[in-house]
């Protein structure tokens, strides 16, 4: 692939288009990759196409799509180059033509048939295959089975007349034996196997050298304010998330799926997409709206549904409250109910309360709730069963808690980064996908992951100051409203109060194409982590967010960092366990230990992240 970017860059460079292999390479994987996360998070329906993907990836980087057949003949020469004759097979396969059996060719793959077709002739001439049948051109994929379907029909066969062979376990023997198709399954050797699995580690092990020869976060020039850091640092970090979700989000189009931002940190992270898709002019028909839902609403959804994965998440919120409590947050008002509310929470149980004639009242209003959101979602995603939300992360609790309570749609998130730090089942992690980090551990190695660090920085960034949602009204014109307000696009100034999100969109509304994102990302991802793992006072007062709602419905909040001890070192010390940006309250806190004391936390994150991969 490698190698096919180096050639292309040269054919761009003959046409004074300056891109360099490593910057094609780059946008390449990344839309081949987010490509097949929508195509399979999605139920597989449909294909991957390499035109689709070619296409992607010049329009990231500002080439001309027409261009996109040139590139896949670059792509098919090198194929040419490194496939060898099976001559053993194509010897068999004409002994069956020449006895009167129809040899035909089904490939789940990403190119077209008459590219397959081109191959096959090159090596063996015309005449081998009667028939190519390609998952790219008829958009079904033999892993599900309607490759197959689609085939069958096509040569007018019954399944029984069909003998398949294939070397995956999946495609070519499960999947057409089901379906009543005769199979033989030849398994690919162990060595070929194991020489795939080499090829594959040494590829990314050259990825992440290269990863780790980025260039140094002093290459930014001095920051002076909130503005400028957002600018500089958060700026290219979030046009590349932009960028991801464009990618997942034209690959789920063709699949049929709506995209919904989440309130409330979807709405900062639209208004960069949409500045980003305007900038760049990249094309997106997906529908795409607003959604008022927060954990709470999602939490009411589980609950009538009477889904078991509500009582975790009620259980790890509450578990200090009483059952009055969860009761007033849950339905949205006070209650006078029974002594046996007034009793610490027990999450198993609480149905059983829910049912009492007292908790009645409780599930009515909660009841009322979820019709007012089911309503909402109606207005905003139609009959678009496959609906995907856009969030920030970590955990997906939004999503996995509306798939509990909906069966009838399919729930997918896309957020910046998915992280179990709940301890929880990860049972929905197929569905919700961490479009810049997924890992549950800060490792220094992946840059990227510095932000499970300090995540209260990228909600902070994303956030407009309006309530979260609690409470969902209908309007005298049909709509329904939230305590929030009007969150369509275009109501809500995601920037005021936050001049770190209006550099970020300084920085978009300036941008080039992606190339100039993935270039400047590498170096901002850079002063990012020196900013959280090292911070200077400036770094401080750039990123500290102050108070963090603790949200479900509470008032209640948490200070990122919190006041400074007055007591001993040991007590001090003992402190900084406290602090939810614990680099920062070192700094602040021990200005003559700090160079010892950050050094000593790094490498812990280091042993951590050792013996976590050990386990596993």
């Amino acid at each position: 692939m490698l190698e096919g970017e180096r050639r292309f860059a040269r054919l761009l460079k003959e046409q004074g288009l300056n891109v360099t292999a490593e910057e094609l390479l780059e946008a390449r994987l990344i839309a081949q990759s987010l490509a097949y996360r929508a195509l399979n998070v999605g139920g597989g329906v449909g294909e991957v196409r390499l035109s689709d993907i070619v296409e992607r990836q010049l329009e990231m980087l500002g080439l001309p799509k027409a261009l996109t057949d040139r590139r896949i003949d670059i792509e098919i020469a090198i194929e040419k180059a490194s496939l060898f004759a099976n001559g053993g097979l194509a010897m068999a396969l004409r002994g069956q033509r020449q006895a009167g059996i129809r040899v035909i060719a089904v490939s789940d793959t990403a190119l077209s048939s008459d590219r397959l077709s081109e191959l096959l002739n090159h090596f063996h001439g015309p005449g081998l295959i009667d028939e190519v049948y390609s998952s790219a051109e008829l958009l079904a994929t033999k892993r599900s089975g309607r490759l197959f379907s689609a085939v069958l029909q096509a040569e007018k066969l019954s399944a029984s007349r069909m003998l398949h062979i294939g070397d995956d376990a999946l495609a070519d023997h499960l999947a057409p034996h089901r379906m009543g198709i005769q199979t033989v399954h030849i398994p690919k050797g162990r060595l070929r196997h194991y020489m795939t699995q080499a090829d594959a580690a040494r590829s990314e092990a050259i990825r992440g050298i290269r990863r780790r020869l980025r260039p140094r976060a002093e290459s930014i020039p001095a920051l002076t304010d909130q503005r400028s850091f957002g600018h500089a640092v958060f700026g290219p970090i979030v046009a590349q998330f932009c960028l991801n979700i464009w990618l997942y989000a034209r690959q789920a189009e063709t699949q049929g799926a709506t995209l919904l931002f989440c309130a409330r940190g979807g709405i900062g992270i639209r208004e960069a997409f949409e500045r980003l898709l305007a900038r760049l002019g990249l094309p997106l028909l997906m529908s795409r709206n607003n959604i008022l839902v927060s954990r709470l609403v999602a939490a009411r959804i589980a609950l009538e549904a009477r889904s078991p994965c509500v009582l975790d998440e009620l259980e790890r919120e509450f578990d200090k409250n009483s059952f009055a409590d969860v009761a007033a947050f849950l339905g949205g008002r006070t209650y006078t109910l029974t002594q046996a509310w007034d009793k610490r929470f027990v999450a198993a149980r609480f149905f059983d309360m829910l049912a009492t004639e007292a908790g009645k009242e409780v599930a009515a209003d909660v009841m009322q709730q979820n019709a007012l959101f089911r309503r909402h979602l109606e207005s905003i995603a139609g009959h678009h069963g496959r609906v995907i939300l856009c969030d920030t992360g970590l955990y997906g609790s939004t999503q996995k808690l509306l798939a509990a309570g909906m069966p009838e749609r399919h729930f997918e998130t896309i957020q910046f980064a998915r992280c179990n730090y709940k301890g929880l089942s990860e049972d929905h992690f197929p569905e919700v996908s961490g479009l810049v980090v997924e890992d549950n551990l800060y490792n220094p190695f992946k840059v990227e992951t510095v932000i499970l660090r300090y995540w209260h920085a990228i909600e902070s960034l994303f956030e407009p100051a309006i309530p979260s949602v609690r409470q969902l009204r209908l309007q005298k014109d049909g709509n329904v409203e939230g305590n929030c307000g009007d969150i369509s696009y275009g109501k809500v100034d995601a920037t005021i109060g936050n001049p770190l999100l209006a550099g970020v969109l300084d920085y978009i509304d300036a941008i080039a194409d992606g190339a100039q994102v993935m270039r400047d990302a590498t170096t901002a991802w850079s002063r990012l982590k020196k900013a959280i793992t090292n911070p200077t006072a400036f770094d401080m007062t750039a990123l500290t967010v102050g108070l963090r709602s603790v949200d479900f419905g509470r008032s209640e909040s948490v200070n990122v960092l919190n006041g400074p001890e007055q007591t001993g070192l040991s007590a001090r010390l003992q402190s900084i366990k406290s602090h939810l940006w614990r680099e920062a309250a070192i700094a602040r806190d021990f200005p003559r230990l700090k160079s010892a004391l950050l050094p000593a936390l790094e490498l812990a994150h280091i042993v951590r992240g050792v013996t976590a991969s050990l386990q596993r």
